[in-house]
C-alpha cells in the first residue's frame, strides 16, 4: 500500500446552515438532556453563526 490517507477534520459548525437546521440540531440536544451536549451545541451554533 502506497501514499498515506488524509482526513479533513470534522466541525458540526460547518453543517449547521440554516435557521431550520440550527433548531433541529439544538432540539436533539436538549431531548438528550445532558447538559454538557447543550452547551457544546451552542458553541457549534456560535460558530455556525461566526459570533465565536
Amino acid at each position: 500500500m502506497t501514499g498515506k490517507e488524509t482526513f479533513s477534520r470534522y466541525d458540526t459548525a460547518d453543517y449547521l446552515k440554516t435557521e431550520e437546521d440550527i433548531a433541529a440540531y439544538l432540539e436533539a440536544c436538549v431531548e438528550d438532556g445532558d447538559p454538557a451536549l447543550i452547551a457544546a451545541a451552542l458553541g457549534d451554533i456560535a460558530r455556525a453563526r461566526n459570533a465565536a
